[in-house]
């Protein structure tokens, strides 16, 4: 049933994206309110309820969250209300059709591979903050199979201590149960938010490390109480 549910949901997507695609590229100075559209309509078709834990901090200017699935980022993006510049991988944008998900609502794009990347980073992440969009990251820089956090890459880091950044650490438990596009198979669910309390970025302090550290702590004991 999952499975099916699964493939359901690819063929959802596949039609949602490309009219939610095209709206953005009529709709210019409007793609946040598009994007709401979209991500309201999925967390009412997948059939998500939220369980969240502490308080969302919006005048952050980055965000930084533990990553499993495609649904981390439709359940910030709902309960979140200013438009998010996520940082996305540039194989990611370069996928035919859907790289246009990124590249419409002019989202971030990282080629990993290339040493100039970082450069790259930090002058995108001042265009979006210099245009009121707080930056979106998984410091993982990949997706994990929901049962462990892995280790942070410096490319958050670098970013809030540049630009002395305000960031709120959040962690998301059980969207891999839920929507797993790797294995195709989808199901209704509960999602639970944690936010943490909000740090000031400096480069005179271990900020990072330490968040790093409280962030799977906090995984690794939610995750035991599921399993258990």
């Amino acid at each position: 049933m999952a499975r099916i549910r699964g493939i359901i949901l690819f063929i959802q997507f596949s039609i949602t994206v490309a009219i939610t695609v095209l709206c953005m590229y009529i709709f210019r100075n409007h793609t946040h309110k598009v994007i709401k559209v979209w991500m309201n309509f999925q967390m009412f078709v997948l059939g998500i309820k939220l369980e969240i834990e502490g308080k969302l901090d919006e005048s952050c200017d980055m965000l930084i969250m533990n990553h499993q699935s495609l649904l981390d980022i439709i359940v910030i993006e709902y309960i979140h209300s200013r438009d998010l510049a996520w940082v996305a991988k540039k194989e990611i944008t370069d996928l035919f059709f859907f790289g246009h998900i990124i590249k419409a609502p002019r989202m971030i794009s990282v080629d990993r591979e290339n040493k100039a990347g970082i450069i790259h980073l930090l002058k995108e992440a001042k265009d979006r903050l210099d245009k009121k969009r707080p930056i979106a990251m998984f410091p993982e820089g990949t997706r994990n199979d929901g049962t462990k956090m892995g280790s942070f890459k410096p490319g958050a880091k670098m970013v809030a201590n540049k630009y002395n950044l305000k960031v709120q650490p959040i962690i998301l438990f059980n969207t891999r149960n839920i929507v797993d596009s790797k294995s195709l198979k989808a199901a209704p669910g509960v999602v639970k938010v944690v936010f943490l309390e909000s740090i000031q970025a400096s480069k005179d302090s271990t900020w990072f490390e330490d968040t790093e550290i409280k962030m799977k702590e906090v995984f690794n004991k939610e995750y035991k109480n599921y399993v258990s």
